[in-house]
């Protein structure tokens, strides 16, 4: 006897298409909530360590991003102020100038004495 004869002694049977689907379906409804599961336990805790990394990163550049901010306003503010400054003595400076010499001016008594 051949050695084929021994392996296949059976005819073989056509695949019945809906038995596979209908088998693999009710196979999934148990399988797949079981390998949520088990996913969300084994990934959970590497999660959390990355939103604890980008959280942790995310406040650093927030922090740095307002410092810079922070000083830039006050380097505004510091050449707003001496702007302001600078316009006060021209203005004061004007009025000086179109007031004419007044007779406590020592420039004014020493001309007038000439």
């Amino acid at each position: 006897m051949p050695i084929s004869m021994f392996l296949f002694q059976g005819a073989i049977d056509p695949i019945n298409l809906t038995e596979i689907i209908a088998v693999i379906m009710g196979i999934s409804v148990v399988l797949i909530p079981v390998i949520g599961i088990t996913a969300r336990f084994a990934l959970k805790p590497t999660v959390e360590a990355f939103s604890r990394l980008f959280e942790g990163k995310s406040t650093n550049e927030t922090i740095s991003i307002l410092e810079r901010r922070m000083a830039l306003m006050e380097s505004q503010i510091e050449s707003i102020e001496s702007n302001v400054k600078r316009l006060v003595d021209v203005t004061d400076f004007h009025q000086q100038l179109q007031s004419g010499p007044t007779p406590t001016d020592p420039q004014a008594v020493d001309q007038k004495q000439d």
